[in-house]
């Protein structure tokens, strides 16, 4: 079970590093959408890990 925390806290990172991709590629393009569409997956990110986190203590 423990196992389903770990799951989500990686496609956390994954997005967030996503995210913070887009945003750099948009900043550096002067693309205000795609800088966008990076907070978004950042802040999918975050949501993820924190997810992970409450599953890992849940099932302590």
């Amino acid at each position: 079970m423990a196992d389903k925390g770990m799951s989500d806290k990686v496609k956390g990172a994954v997005n967030k590093v996503k995210g913070e991709t887009k945003d750099q590629v948009g900043n550096a393009k002067n693309d205000p959408n795609m800088q966008a569409e990076g907070k978004k997956d950042k802040t999918k990110g975050d949501i993820q890990d924190g997810v992970g986190n409450f599953k890992n203590n849940a099932n302590k």
